[in-house]
């Protein structure tokens, strides 16, 4: 899907630009919401397609090959902000129609000498064998059908929803989109079937490659930390390992309500949410 950087004045198509550009697609600080004297001017998160690193893996390489790539990427950042400053096509006639040298890191918001985050955003981590992995055929809106739903899961320990979003890769694959249903998490993707006194808290889980690109998102991650710590009690109180309340419907009914009750998790979608339209 293709976004430009920009449209148009922001203060003149504020609705517009709001969700169409780069710019508004994650700004942090809005200048509509300050005083005209507030010095700083607005501030926005630059993680755009632009600056996805895939050419050296960090994972499975020695400490000095870890180091080359993590410098590359920041490289790669660095040179994308080089080009937007002197070169980049601008929306107005200023400084020849070419050009945003208004534009600059803000290290004194991230609290680097550089400008650029402290560490580098990684979409995609090493996941567990689990005891449930989930599939496309689980979520994907074309394999269930376009009205179906996600697949209803009896031991879900939270909700999350966002499309199947697969950025290019070491392997040169091309960027991925797919559409999915809202979906949930299933307590069988966060337990491993082959290690024990150890539990995944993110991207970790019992995902594919593809439903990775689904669950990976933020708030999904969150979700999964605080089923993994209600999961956590539910074994002090009793004594059992995680795969033991897996296997206990009394067990995994308390952790439920544990998440439901006790902390106001939503366990599932309302059925029209789910079945949602495209």
């Amino acid at each position: 899907r293709h976004r430009s950087l920009f449209v148009g004045d922001p203060a003149d198509q504020e609705e517009t630009a709001r969700t169409n550009d780069l710019w508004h697609y994650r700004r942090v600080r809005s200048r509509a919401q300050l005083h005209p004297d507030t010095p700083g001017g607005e501030v926005t998160l630059a993680n755009w397609p632009q600056i996805d690193y895939w050419d050296l893996p960090l994972l499975g390489v020695d400490a000095e090959q870890r180091t080359l790539a993590e410098h590359e990427a920041r490289q790669l950042t660095l040179s994308l902000v080089h080009w937007l400053q002197t070169e980049a096509p601008r929306t107005d006639a200023a400084h020849g129609g070419k050009g945003y040298p208004e534009l600059r890191l803000r290290g004194d918001v991230m609290g680097t000498t550089d400008g650029l985050a402290r560490q580098a955003y990684i979409r995609e981590a090493r996941r567990i064998k689990a005891r449930f992995t989930i599939t496309e055929e689980h979520i994907g809106r074309e394999m269930r059908g376009q009205f179906t739903g996600s697949a209803q899961f009896p031991d879900s320990v939270g909700t999350g929803h966002y499309r199947i979003d697969l950025h290019p890769s070491t392997a040169a694959r091309n960027y991925v989109d797919i559409d999915c249903f809202p979906f949930q998490i299933p307590l069988g993707a966060l337990i491993p079937k082959d290690v024990e006194n150890l539990l995944p808290a993110n991207k970790n889980i019992g995902t594919t490659h593809i439903t990775n690109g689904a669950y990976r998102l933020h708030p999904v991650e969150w979700s999964i930390g605080e089923a993994v710590g209600a999961l956590a009690e539910i074994c002090r109180r009793h004594g059992a390992d995680p795969a033991a309340v897996h296997e206990s419907a009394e067990l995994t009914g308390e952790l439920q309500t544990l998440l439901s009750e006790g902390l106001g998790v939503r366990l599932e979608w309302p059925d029209a949410i789910r079945k949602r339209l495209p």
